[in-house]
């Protein structure tokens, strides 16, 4: 079909109810300030009614007379006015207190929601950012949170200002006129069933425009994160060409959304101006014909100063519902915000059964474990009553693994890691070596199999103490904004000055570092940009190194930088891994020669394990890749 085509009408919008009770739960805390802001959005409408109501007295009581007096005294009219004055100033200091005051809390209620979101997020598993771009998880603390602000600070004031208005002018309109306020009746009714149509038809433009925002963010994301390979292969073009469709699809849904809701004002305002002139013709044809006016004081002579009075207060009761309309409109991106961001408040955190714990251990004169305060350098597994020395003995039995049900990743993979042997995984990618050190870490479960530490199922240990006990060096490093001290620090947040240096040079990063501008007080930003590849990975394993852990995973380490540097980082990590319990993923055969063990993965499966001189005998995929006869891919 044409591009051209009428553009689909999304569903309706509809909220959990749950999700505006559950948002005005945050504002519990400030409920002394939400009530002075009560009082004062009162006296506002007030002062807004009375100066519509003074109008009669103005024209009835004031210029009438004077206009028959020979010698007119003035002085009751200017005392009227200034009492009106004091009203009107009482009106204008309560708006700006309580406009000001719910900005306060705007705010305030934003920073709770973020603070809950960046917690929340702490606790989710891996596999809820494997999941999800950057830019959407993003797009919760600005464009979600903001439609929150907006609301919170403008949409629920107003509303509440705009009922108390309309409740206090309607009253106002029933003590001059009944007649007339049948009239406004009739015709709001005719006012609401437009907002109806309309505020329907926008609603569901509001919540695809934040699902839109959301997506386009990600991919703004994804092409400044990978903004080197879209340069190097050229992908500009079709970079441009994606974003354009992503960016057209936000336009529609927004222009829809805010052309829908532009329309209410507009209309409302119309229809407004015709209700203005219906009361004026129908009062004035009343007061003409002599018709006795019914108010809920009784009857009464329908006056000049009656009518103009109406016209006023007619016209303070349909513009409240045209802001009301206009701000329903805000409350409606907010609820979809809301409901993404209790979303992401309502995911299942990471769970952790575990109850065997990492402990400091001393150990006495007739070789008794005993658990100590403080760091001593020795470590036990605390399970129960029970300590068990620490290892780092890393057994995988049998195990499945898939990261969806339908697809298994992992077959019957079994490798027993003794104390201090350095055990590498090679395969083509994809044949699951980084999803094994995944599981290691827990960060996500088996399906079948056992995984043991020291002789203890993995799923028995808590995560956080598992995770002290593992030192990870990736081949993407991420560094933080802050110095180099403290982004070694990251690796044991309690280390000492002299701890950090001392694992800079056993990664053999000492040197370079001195070298900086600052040493080791260098602000690093950016991740690090203005450090090379291999300086970058250096502070890698000083920051692993630091944290001193029985047993390290290095995921192709040094797969991204050049052979020179490699021998620098490599001998690094040789000093880092000497003693430890070792899992070695790499794709250069010649930083694995020396490893305890190699397993040769393809598919999912372990297809030959040995030494690298055994397998070369063997003359099996092992050979073919150290021979060339077989390359990675």
């Amino acid at each position: 079909m044409s591009n051209s085509k009428k553009q689909k009408m999304p569903k309706r919008a509809s909220f959990n109810p749950g999700t505006i009770k559950r948002l005005l739960s945050y504002l519990k805390q400030y409920r002394v300030r939400l009530i002075i802001v009560m009082i004062c959005i009162l006296i506002s409408a007030g002062a807004s009614v009375a100066s519509s109501l003074f109008l009669q007295t103005l024209i009835d009581d004031y210029i009438g007379p004077l206009l028959i007096e020979a010698v007119p005294d003035f002085g009751g009219l200017l005392k009227a006015i200034f009492s009106i004055g004091m009203v009107f100033l009482a009106g204008i200091l309560a708006s700006l207190f309580y406009a000001r005051t719910m900005a306060v809390i705007a705010q305030s209620t934003l920073k709770d929601i973020r603070d809950e979101m960046f917690s929340k997020m702490q606790e989710l598993p891996v596999k809820y950012f494997d999941t999800r771009t950057h830019g959407d998880i993003m797009s919760y603390y600005t464009n979600d949170a903001d439609t929150l602000r907006q609301m919170i600070s403008q949409s629920l004031p107003n509303l509440f200002s705009s009922a108390v208005s309309m409740i206090a002018v309607f009253v106002s309109m029933l003590h001059l006129s009944i007649w007339l306020t049948l009239i406004v009746i009739v015709f709001t009714f005719l006012i609401l069933l437009v907002i109806k149509s309309i505020a329907t038809r926008s609603g569901g433009y509001f919540m695809k425009q934040q699902r839109s925002i959301a997506d386009v963010n990600g991919y703004i994301e994804e092409m400044i994160n990978g903004q080197k390979v879209v340069k190097v292969f050229c992908y500009e073009e079709k970079a441009k060409e994606r974003f354009s469709v992503k960016n057209e699809e936000l336009r529609k849904t927004t222009a829809m959304a805010n052309t829908l809701a532009n329309v209410l004002m507009p209309v409302t305002g119309g229809m407004g101006y015709v209700l203005y002139v219906l009361i004026a013709v129908a009062g004035g044809a009343m007061g003409i014909s002599g018709v006795a006016n019914l108010s809920i004081g009784g009857e009464a002579t329908l006056t000049l100063g009656t009518i103009a009075s109406f016209l006023t207060l007619s016209r303070n009761f349909v513009n409240p519902i045209a802001q009301v309309s206009q701000q329903l409109n805000s409350v409606i991106m907010a609820m979809a915000g809301a409901s993404r961001i209790f979303e992401l408040l309502d995911q299942e955190p990471e769970e952790d059964h575990g109850s065997v714990t990492l402990v400091n251990a001393c150990m006495s004169d007739d070789g008794q474990l005993s658990e100590c305060e403080g760091r001593t350098g020795t470590w036990a597994w605390k399970d129960g009553d029970n300590l068990i020395p620490m290892q780092g003995k890393i057994n995988l039995k049998e195990v499945d693994f898939g990261y969806n049900e339908e697809e298994l990743v992992l077959h019957d993979i079994t490798i027993y890691a003794e104390p201090g042997q350095k055990v590498a995984l090679v395969g083509a990618t994809g044949a699951g070596k980084t999803t094994i050190t995944n599981l290691i870490n827990r960060f996500y479960d088996i399906d079948d199999g056992k995984i043991q530490y020291d002789g203890i199922n993995i799923n028995r240990i808590r995560k956080v103490d598992l995770r002290r006990s593992l030192g990870v060096v990736l081949q993407d490093v991420n560094l933080f904004t802050g110095t180099v001290m403290d982004n070694i620090r990251y690796g044991k947040l309690d280390a000492t000055d002299e701890e950090c240096i001392a694992a800079a040079k056993l990664a053999n990063a000492d040197g370079f570092i001195r070298m900086l501008p600052d040493g080791y007080d260098t602000v690093l930003e950016g991740d690090g940009s203005g450090l090379s590849q291999g300086q970058r990975q250096l502070i890698s394993i000083a920051r692993a190194a630091v944290a001193d852990p029985p047993v390290m995973i290095l995921d192709e380490a040094t797969s991204s930088i050049d052979t020179r540097t490699e021998s620098i980082v490599q001998k690094g990590m040789d000093n880092l891994m000497h003693g430890r319990t070792v899992f070695v993923i790499a794709h250069r055969l010649s930083t694995i020669q020396n490893a305890d063990v190699i397993m040769v993965m393809d598919h999912g499966r372990i297809i030959e394990r040995g030494n690298h001189e055994h397998l070369l005998e063997e003359k099996g995929r092992y050979y073919q890749l150290y021979t060339g006869a077989f390359e990675l891919e």
